[in-house]
């Protein structure tokens, strides 16, 4: 939901601009600090973690228009580090697909790196106040604050960017209109068909509250989904979650993160 879904040449190049450049900065104190026997030992989890969120994201919940970011497992399993290299990943396969346009990617490696690095952070710290054994509970709780703060981040983004939100391709604020270009008009879709005449601009604040009303339902369903595979990771496979249950489950020792 917090994923940025604007094409290029819409918003100003001053916010791309400094979306690429934070972004980069960010990736470049991430590679410089990963250890060359970290890349071949994490190389693989890496792109199985990209994959699922990769997936996550193009698998539309259709009713409220939430698509999973899988970010913040990614972030707990990975580290914050992998996590924010992952969200770039993501963002630039999904941007060569149309989802998105190429510009935003910047500002979306930002928004879903976000998620990772916090939801890694929220995670530990939740974890050391219940016990590696509510691992699922951290898990689905990290999400639900990173998912929160991320969709807020990407609020931000669209009052800077000071959009009109709301204003089909015609021009007409009103009317949402899809148009077959090879049908010479043949194949037509119009929502509220009878706002012909000129409305007000759906406002940054009107949008805030469809994305925070419908964001809040796809944020329980995915801190709930974050949360059973987080828990069934810990039982599973306890060394890949960092702080969760030691080799097997039972035991009492708690394994180091990164």
């Amino acid at each position: 939901m917090s994923h940025i879904h604007v094409p290029d040449g819409v918003l100003p190049f001053w916010l791309v601009a400094l979306g690429w450049v934070v972004s980069a900065l960010i990736l470049v104190l991430c590679l410089r600090s990963v250890a060359a026997d970290d890349w071949t030992r994490r190389l693989p989890l890496l792109g199985v973690m990209a994959a699922l969120m990769i997936v996550g994201m193009t698998v539309e919940i259709v009713p409220i228009g939430y698509h999973l970011n899988m970010s913040v497992v990614a972030g707990i399993i990975l580290g914050p580090t992998f996590g924010f290299i992952a969200a770039f990943i993501v963002n630039t396969i999904l941007a060569l697909f149309g989802h998105s346009g190429v510009t935003v990617i910047g500002l979306n490696t930002l928004v879903i790196g976000s998620e990772a690095v916090l939801g890694y952070l929220l995670f530990r710290g939740l974890l050391a106040m219940l016990s590696p054994r509510r691992a699922g509970w951290a898990a689905g709780g990290a999400t639900l604050l990173a998912l929160v703060t991320s969709s807020f981040l990407m609020i931000a983004i669209v009052g800077a960017a000071n959009l009109g939100l709301g204003t089909s391709s015609d021009g007409n604020p009103g009317a949402l209109g899809v148009q077959n270009p090879f049908g010479g008009g043949l194949l037509v879709w119009e929502l509220f068909p009878e706002a012909k005449a000129p409305a007000p601009v759906l406002g940054v604040g009107t949008f805030a509250r469809i994305v925070l009303t419908l964001g809040s339902i796809g944020w329980l369903i995915e801190a709930a989904i974050s949360g059973l595979i987080i828990g069934y990771a810990t039982r599973v496979r306890p060394d890949i979650v960092p702080g969760g249950l030691s080799a097997r489950p039972g035991s009492a020792g708690v394994a180091r993160g990164d």
